[in-house]
């Protein structure tokens, strides 16, 4: 069974760091690209990040470039989201999702997506 767990979430004051992490199992992440997503309370889901199957290719919303990073490590089936400098409206629920193919997306809807994780929370508050 495919599955995708999230962790690292958790309480944070305003410029502060977290890291997430979404490990894999059941499958190989090698095939696929993966994407971190956030839902705030009241709002819709939208894609904050994501890496292609490689890692050669990354990408970010603007709301988050240059503050955060996003990495994988295919020997531990894990792909990474390092959130630097956090700001209250970065408060939501975090998810990983694995698309199948090399290139990755932003979109909350891809022909490609075969699985989400339960996601973690993420309090930006002092």
């Amino acid at each position: 069974q495919l599955q995708l767990v999230e962790s690292g979430g958790g309480l944070v004051q305003p410029g502060g760091s977290l890291r997430l992490s979404c490990a894999a199992s059941g499958f190989t992440l090698d095939y696929y690209a993966v994407g971190w997503f956030r839902q705030a309370p009241g709002k819709e889901r939208e894609g904050v990040s994501c890496i292609s199957g490689s890692g050669g290719n990354t990408n970010y919303a603007g709301s988050v470039r240059g503050r955060f990073t996003i990495s994988r490590d295919n020997t531990k089936n894990t792909v990474y989201l390092q959130m630097n400098s956090l700001k209250p409206e970065g408060t939501a629920v975090y998810y990983c999702a694995a698309d199948r193919g090399p290139f990755c997306s932003l979109s909350t809807i891809s022909r490609a997506r075969e699985v989400w994780g339960q996601g973690t929370l993420v309090t930006v508050s002092s």
